[in-house]
């Protein structure tokens, strides 16, 4: 629909917005909202968007259609009188400990009382305090800084498809909680903090355990050594002023040595060792037939929603640990004759863009004789908040580069951090003619990109291989609902939980709307073309591994049982 819109006396042309608000911000004017997220149904619950017409009627303008000739105002003096009333009400019920909330400065409300100038509150709370909710491993529920955006629940319910999360009570004692007011943990929560993403206040935060970190640097019994995410080396510097997409792995290694880790290495190349692994168990199962398709295991958020919602296909998921986890196992065995000749005990510490990464860590599988594959795992955010706390200026450090031998990674390992860059990686192991980069971006055109459902065709060997990826767990609900019914049919399928990848996990830098996920994942893609190792089995440090403590030992990559696969 198009037409001409009236904002403030001036003359807006639409098209393709689909609210008032949307034609208002093209306008030029950033109206206050708490509910309204592009990617998520509308709500008009906060009222924070509200518009006065012509004829002096309020209304929220997210809910509204634009219409030609429409005629708004945005800061009349009923307007802003409402709009500060608004506030007031949603602050009187809200926990305003400031000083040490872990938003302070980064808190929409925080933002717009200090916009509107609201100094003092006129109401008196009509909530009762609320216990907090600690029982995840992942986030952290408040529900007295909960302002009942609804923002939470809709995407665990519209993106993630899981329904974790809803409004329980009525009136005065309405508050977000899971089902019959139980602890997160105990209902089908993935761990993905996705909500955590959405939510404008401290209402949901990352469980932080940077704590934990700071006990084993000053331990000095302890071998400290990081592992680092793709994705996160193209989202910390969005915490000190720079720009989605751009790279700092190299101020990352430095911070982390500043902090006092011993060893820093690359979690790429264990996506390497991934790539190798899960591109041999799809063959065996693409020779023999069985348990097709394949899935992914890389995202654990997408294998807890598997295991809650089908149970059935369990076993269509990839044996693989994620790279996280393999790196972990392989750590762990390649230290261990050094920790009992030096009498220490080797800490893994993950840096990961995800939440859900902390509850993998904690998994009972992912423990061996009481040593667990990963010890600590903190996410982008809190990385950013050691790095603070540390006094480190991130901006002036000198680059550092990985140690050895775990620092070398392909271009392949580098974009698992973007949705298609797994199943990217696992058809160019695949391939017996590895492309160049500009070959590279046509033939995988199709499993690139932010498109929810994205799906292609391989001729590998004279046999037609066909794949999907999706991203958001809702999505690859409706996937999974059309291949048991016979509608759809793959070979092999990269699950991602969260939009647009690992680029956008519940522990990066928020806002992650849709330009940020982008500039993320073109600059995990711009690695990729620079690398001079293209595909994962021509890492050669990654194959010496293989054919060193991996040769004989390649369960320690694996889940549950032994996968007999050669190097």
């Amino acid at each position: 629909m198009k037409g001409t819109m009236i904002v403030d006396g001036r003359q807006v042309e639409f098209d393709k917005e689909k609210n008032v608000l949307e034609v208002v911000r093209k306008a030029g004017i950033d109206l206050p909202t708490f509910c309204y997220h592009s990617e998520l149904s509308i709500y008009g619950a906060c009222r924070m968007c509200i518009v006065e017409d012509k004829w002096g009627n309020i209304f929220a303008s997210c809910s509204q259609l634009p219409r030609d000739g429409m005629e708004v105002f945005t800061n009349t003096k009923k307007v802003q009188k409402y709009r500060k009333l608004i506030l007031e009400m949603i602050l009187a019920n809200h926990d305003r400990d400031c000083t040490t909330c872990t938003r302070t400065g980064k808190c929409q409300l925080q933002e717009l009382a200090i916009r509107f100038g609201i100094k003092d509150i006129r109401f008196d709370p009509i909530r009762k305090r609320l216990p907090i909710d600690k029982s995840s491993l992942s986030i952290i529920r408040n529900p007295n800084k909960c302002i009942l955006c609804g923002d939470c629940v809709r995407v665990c319910e519209e993106v993630q498809g899981v329904g974790a999360l809803s409004f329980v009570n009525r009136g005065s004692d309405i508050t977000v909680a899971p089902a019959f007011n139980r602890d997160i943990a105990e209902v089908n929560c993935v761990n993905c903090g996705q909500c955590r993403a959405v939510c404008p206040t401290a209402a949901i935060i990352i469980k932080n355990d940077n704590g934990k970190v700071w006990e084993v640097v000053h331990d000095k019994s302890k071998r400290v050594i990081a592992q680092i995410a793709p994705a996160v080396r193209v989202a910390l510097g969005e915490e000190f002023g720079l720009e989605p997409g751009q790279v700092t792995i190299g101020k990352i290694v430095a911070a982390l040595k500043k902090i006092g880790v011993d060893e820093v290495y690359d979690t790429a190349f264990s996506a390497d060792m991934t790539v190798i692994e899960e591109s041999k168990e799809f063959l065996e199962r693409f020779e023999t037939g069985e348990k097709l398709p394949l899935f992914t295991s890389c995202c654990p958020g997408w294998v807890k929603f598997a295991e809650n919602k089908y149970p059935d296909m369990v076993d269509n998921i990839s044996t693989c640990k994620s790279p996280q986890q393999m790196f972990g196992a392989v750590i762990k065995e390649y230290y261990k004759e050094k920790d009992k000749d030096e009498n220490k005990g080797t800490i893994l510490i993950s840096v990961m863009p995800c939440t859900a990464k902390k509850a993998e860590a904690a998994r009972e599988e992912f423990e061996h004789n009481g040593v667990r594959d990963v010890d600590i795992v903190i996410t982008t955010q809190e990385l950013a908040l050691l790095i603070k706390e540390a006094g480190i200026n991130f901006e002036q450090l000198e680059e550092e580069s990985f140690d050895m031998p775990f620092g070398l990674a392909s271009g392949s390992g580098i974009i698992f951090g973007a949705t298609g860059g797994v199943a990217e990686a696992v058809v160019t192991r695949l391939l017996k003619n590895k492309p160049d980069h500009n070959t590279k971006d046509l033939l995988f055109s199709n499993v690139r990109g932010m498109d929810n459902i994205k799906e292609a065709s391989f001729n590998l060997d004279g046999k037609e291989i066909k794949i999907a990826v999706v991203h958001g767990l809702n999505n690859a609900d409706e996937l999974i609902k059309q291949i048991k019914s016979g509608k759809r049919y793959y070979d092999f399928i990269e699950v991602m939980a969260c939009p647009g990848g690992c680029i956008a996990g519940g522990g990066q830098p928020i806002p992650m709307n849709l330009e940020t996920r982008k500039g993320r994942a073109k600059g995990l893609y711009r690695l990729d073309r620079i690398s001079h190792i293209k595909s994962s089995d021509t890492n050669p440090l990654v194959m010496s591994l293989f054919e060193g403590i991996l040769k004989d030992n390649h369960e320690l990559l694996h889940v549950h049982k032994k996968m007999e696969v050669e190097s």
